[in-house]
C-alpha cells in the first residue's frame, strides 16, 4: 500500500512538475522577449488591477473546488452544483468591475484603467468555466491532461502576446496574453477533461461544500489582500514604473518559489486528504515532502539572488536593474513560501479549514505593522519588511502541525539546518567564483556551475538523505521513460 502511495506520489509530481516549470519556464521566456519590448510603466497598469482580478477569481471558486477534493464521498450533484455557484458568482463579479472600472481608474488617476479593465475582467467568466473542470483532474490525480492544457495554452497566448508587443500595442498586449490564456485553457479542459455538468443543483450540497470553502475563502482574501495591497500602494504613491519594476521582481521570483509551490500542494492535498484518518503514515509523508522542498527551494532562490544582477541585465536589458535589489530581497521572502505552504495545507487535508483561516487571522496584525513601517519609506523598504514578515509568518504557520501532530519548528529545523549549511557554502563559493570578471554571461556560466558543484558536494559529504532519495526518483523515473 505505502508502495502504491508513494508512487502516486511520484507519478503526481513528476506530471505537476513537468505542468507547472514548464508554464512557467514557457511564461517567463515569453515575459523576458516582451519585457524587452515594453516599458515598466506598461506592468505598472497591469500590476494596479492586478488585485481586483484575483480577488472575483477567489470569490468564484470560494474554496469549493478544494472541498471536492477533499470531501470523500462526493457526487455528480455536488460537481454541478460546484458549477453552477461558480458561474453565477462570475457573472456578477464581471458586473461589478465593469461597473467600478471608473472610480478604480479615477484612484490611481489613470483613464487608461476604465477599458483595462473592462477588457481584462472577461477572464473571470472564462475562469469559471474551468474551475470544476480542473478540480475534477486534480482529484483523479490526473497531472498529465492538466499539463497538456497548460502547455498549450500558455504557448498560444505568449504568441498572441509577443505580436501584439512588437506591433506597438503596448500595455494591450499584456491584456491580449491574458485573455487568451484563460480562453484556451477553459476550451482545452472542456475538450479533455471529460466531465460534463447535469441540470442539478442541490441547497445541501452547496452547504456542505460551503462550510468548508468559506474559511478558505476567508483565508484566501486575507491572503491575497495583504499580499496585494502592496501593489495597489505603490501604484498609488509611487510612479507607475516603481510597480513596474515591484511587479516584475515579483514575477521572477515567483516563477520559482511559486512553481514549487504549486507542485508540492498539488499533489500533496489529494494525498494527504486520502490518508488523513492515518495520521502517523500522514505525518511521515507529510515529513519526508517538507524536507525535499528545502532541498529544492533554498539553494535555487539563494542562488538566484546571487546572480540577479547579471542575470536582469542579460535578460532584460540594464533598462530594469533597478529591480534586482527587489529581486534580491523577495527571494529570501520566497523560499519561506512553499515550505509554509505545506504546513497550511496538511491542516486543509484533515478538514481543518476553520485552523487555517485562524492561523491567517492571526497574522494580520504583523502585516498590517510591517506596511505602516515600510510603505512611507520606499519601495525597497517594502520588499525588506516582507522578507521580515515572511520569516516571522513560517514560525506561526508552524505552530498548529506542531500542536496537532509534533510536527513543528524545532523538529523541521532538524531536517533543515543541513540543508541550510549546505546552501551557505554553495552562496559563498558562487559569489566568489563571479568575482574576476564583469561579463556578465561568465558571470551566470561560472557562479551557475560552481553553485551545482558545491551544493552538491556539501550535501553528499554531509550525507544528507534528500540527496540520496532525489537521486533515486530521478532514476526509477528515467527508467519509466
Amino acid at each position: 500500500m505505502e508502495e502504491t502511495l508513494k508512487d502516486k506520489a511520484v507519478k503526481g509530481v513528476a506530471w505537476s512538475a513537468v505542468d507547472k516549470v514548464a508554464v512557467r519556464g514557457i511564461n517567463f521566456l515569453i515575459g523576458i522577449v516582451i519585457a524587452r519590448v515594453l516599458m515598466p510603466s506598461d506592468y505598472g497598469v497591469i500590476g494596479m488591477i492586478a488585485v481586483f482580478i484575483t480577488l472575483s477569481n477567489l470569490l468564484i471558486d470560494s474554496g469549493l473546488s478544494q472541498a471536492l477534493v477533499q470531501k470523500k464521498n462526493r457526487t455528480q450533484t455536488d460537481m454541478s452544483t460546484a458549477f453552477v455557484f461558480n458561474i453565477a458568482i462570475a457573472a456578477g463579479c464581471y458586473a461589478v468591475l465593469y461597473l467600478a472600472a471608473p472610480c478604480i481608474a479615477s484612484f490611481y488617476d489613470m483613464p487608461i484603467l476604465t477599458s483595462v479593465l473592462r477588457v481584462i475582467g472577461v477572464n473571470v467568466i472564462f475562469n469559471s468555466l474551468a474551475t470544476v473542470q480542473r478540480a475534477n483532474l486534480l482529484i483523479r490525480i490526473d497531472f498529465r491532461t492538466t499539463a497538456i492544457v497548460d502547455v498549450i495554452s500558455v504557448v498560444i497566448s505568449g504568441v498572441i502576446g509577443i505580436g501584439m508587443a512588437y506591433k506597438g500595442f503596448g500595455v494591450w498586449a499584456l491584456v491580449g496574453q491574458t485573455l487568451t490564456l484563460q480562453c484556451c485553457t477553459a476550451a482545452m479542459l472542456w475538450l479533455l477533461g471529460g466531465w460534463r455538468p447535469t441540470r442539478e443543483f442541490s441547497k445541501s450540497s452547496i452547504r456542505q461544500l460551503w462550510n468548508f470553502g468559506v474559511k478558505l475563502l476567508a483565508a484566501g482574501t486575507v491572503s491575497t489582500v495583504t499580499r496585494e495591497i502592496y501593489s495597489i500602494v505603490i501604484g498609488k504613491f509611487y510612479k507607475s514604473a516603481e510597480l513596474g519594476f515591484y511587479h516584475r521582481a515579483v514575477q521572477t521570483t515567483d516563477m520559482i518559489s511559486t512553481t514549487v509551490h504549486e507542485v508540492i500542494n498539488t499533489v500533496t492535498f489529494p494525498i494527504l486528504s486520502s490518508i488523513q484518518d492515518e495520521r502517523e503514515r500522514m505525518v511521515s509523508v507529510y515529513s519526508r515532502m517538507l524536507s525535499m522542498t528545502a532541498f529544492c527551494i533554498f539553494p535555487v532562490m539563494t542562488l538566484l539572488a546571487v546572480v540577479a544582477s547579471p542575470l536582469v541585465s542579460v535578460l532584460l536589458t540594464d533598462k530594469w536593474l533597478p529591480a534586482v535589489p527587489l529581486i534580491q530581497w523577495l527571494c529570501f521572502a520566497r523560499m519561506f513560501t512553499p515550505i509554509s505552504s505545506l504546513n497550511m495545507n496538511i491542516l486543509n487535508a484533515i478538514g481543518r479549514s476553520d485552523l487555517f483561516l485562524k492561523v491567517d487571522l492571526a497574522k494580520l496584525p504583523l502585516t498590517v505593522l510591517t506596511m505602516a513601517i515600510t510603505l512611507p519609506i520606499s519601495v525597497k523598504a517594502v520588499v525588506i519588511g516582507n522578507f521580515v514578515w515572511t520569516f516571522v509568518c513560517y514560525f506561526i504557520n508552524a505552530y498548529m502541525p506542531g500542536k496537532l501532530f509534533g510536527f513543528g519548528v524545532a523538529a523541521q529545523f532538524r531536517i533543515f539546518y543541513k540543508i541550510v549549511i549546505a546552501t551557505a557554502v554553495m552562496a559563498a563559493a558562487a559569489a566568489a567564483s563571479m568575482m574576476w570578471t564583469d561579463n556578465a554571461w561568465l558571470k551566470l556560466a561560472v557562479g551557475g556551475s560552481v553553485a551545482a558543484v558545491s551544493y552538491l558536494g556539501a550535501s553528499y559529504l554531509m550525507r544528507l538523505p534528500e540527496l540520496d532519495e532525489a537521486v533515486a526518483m530521478a532514476r526509477k523515473y528515467l527508467k519509466r521513460l
